[in-house]
């Protein structure tokens, strides 16, 4: 069997991810939400992509497009996501299904007989940009959908189980979409870095060594709204100056932990009543804290949550803290991690190994079996953002190394 051309893979995936981009439900600018209208116009795009690549097409009940290669039991799953947030870049999650679709397609064309069969999946739900749960399409494909998303709600007021049924799924089928432990081979996602580490390196390529957890906390701090030209400073509750005071904790203690990847961000901030000339009463903020090693995530959270009261004390405010979102770290396989970076190597690079910082559904799925991730360089390391952009020269020796991750897997 030829070895795959990495250019000549580059282009056709670059023309594939331009295509796929163009589906959007805004004109100048990209926005693909789960269960939309351009959800299942591109779900039906990568569907006809797959069966030109010669692999069966199924849908399970959260929307995951299935590519299927073979006939055994035993599958090696490879995938990403359709999905963006908003104003999106083309190539966060599509490049893993394009990836595996034409990975897939090397052998698919070949007609080799595996002792395992490929799935390529193209799950419909990773960025939760429209219902407040992430990665529930990967979550039921491994098994561990929590029912109570359903109930959640997007902006217009629906119910993840009222779109489900209106994209023409049922809820109660959901179940059926998971994959058994002795199914599962393992999983392998390719997917651009997000980050600078790979391009200050000069390398296009990157063996992931772990994902990091992520604790997610809403803040609601409250004082006292008042005159801000008659209080003196002395005698105030000021409910702003409180808050700004906690994210100042939160960045010290994140910064104690740079060998374990922790950062910790205020990202959304409310400021109640909101009047130039009023003292702020009431502030809600977000907190958003990641590490590799979950022991001290947990315990950085612990620490700020002391600190908050500490300082809401001091400061006569009251703190409340409320966890809405919580997933533990993943750390890639060692068999899988050593398999991609000979698979790199051979292709003349030298693999970067690094763990990631953002959030994938590598990390749910490695709940259910063996998971890796290959990192691709991207410009500036820039993600969730129209600048976005990897080359096709690297995003074709990213599949040419997936395809020969492929072959390894083969041979065990």
């Amino acid at each position: 069997m030829s070895a795959p051309d990495p250019k000549a893979l580059g282009k056709r995936a670059a023309a594939m991810l331009a295509e796929l981009g163009a589906i959007s439900a805004e004109s100048g600018r990209l926005v693909r939400l789960f269960l939309t209208p351009e959800h299942r116009r591109a779900a039906d795009l990568v569907a006809g992509w797959m069966r030109a690549a010669g692999l069966s097409v199924s849908e399970d009940a959260l929307g995951t497009v299935r590519g299927r290669f073979g006939a055994s039991p035993r599958r090696l799953l490879i995938g990403s996501h359709i999905d963006t947030v908003i104003d999106a870049g083309q190539y966060d999650g599509p490049l893993g299904v394009v990836a595996g679709i034409l990975a897939a397609e090397h052998f698919a064309r070949a007609g080799i007989e595996l002792p395992f069969g490929i799935d390529v999946l193209a799950f419909g739900d990773e960025e939760g940009s429209r219902f407040p749960a992430t990665m529930t399409s990967s979550s039921a494909c491994a098994s561990v959908f929590e029912r109570d998303a359903l109930a959640s709600t997007d902006l217009d007021g629906v119910t993840l189980a009222d779109a489900l049924r209106a994209y023409g799924k049922n809820p109660d089928d959901i179940a059926m979409a998971a994959y058994r432990p002795e199914q599962a081979a393992g999983y392998v996602e390719v997917h651009i870095e997000q980050g600078p580490v790979l391009e200050a390196k000069g390398e296009p390529l990157g063996i992931v060594t772990g994902i990091v957890g992520q604790s997610r906390l809403r803040v609601t701090v409250t004082g006292q709204a008042n005159h801000a030209g008659t209080v003196p400073m002395g005698l105030r509750h000021d409910a702003f100056a409180g808050a700004a005071e906690m994210a100042l904790a939160l960045e010290t203690i994140a910064r104690e932990h740079p060998e374990d990847g922790m950062v910790g961000t205020v990202g959304h901030v409310e400021v109640a009543p909101g009047a130039v000339n009023i003292i702020p009463g009431r502030v809600v903020f977000t907190v958003d804290l990641r590490a590799l090693t979950d022991a001290l995530r947990l315990a950085a959270v612990e620490r700020f949550a002391a600190e908050t009261r500490r300082i809401a004390s001091a400061r006569g405010l009251n703190a409340a803290i409320e966890t809405f979102h919580d997933i533990p770290s993943a750390h890639c396989a060692p068999a899988l991690q050593d398999a991609l970076s000979e698979s790199v190597t051979e292709l003349g690079h030298a693999p970067v190994h690094l763990p990631s910082g953002a959030g994938h559904d590598a990390q749910v799925m490695a709940r259910l079996c063996p998971s890796a991730m290959l990192f691709v360089r991207c410009r500036g390391g820039i993600s969730h953002n129209p600048a976005e952009f990897a080359n096709a020269a690297d995003m074709g020796v990213a599949i040419a190394a997936l395809t020969r991750f492929i072959e390894r897997f083969n041979r065990g």
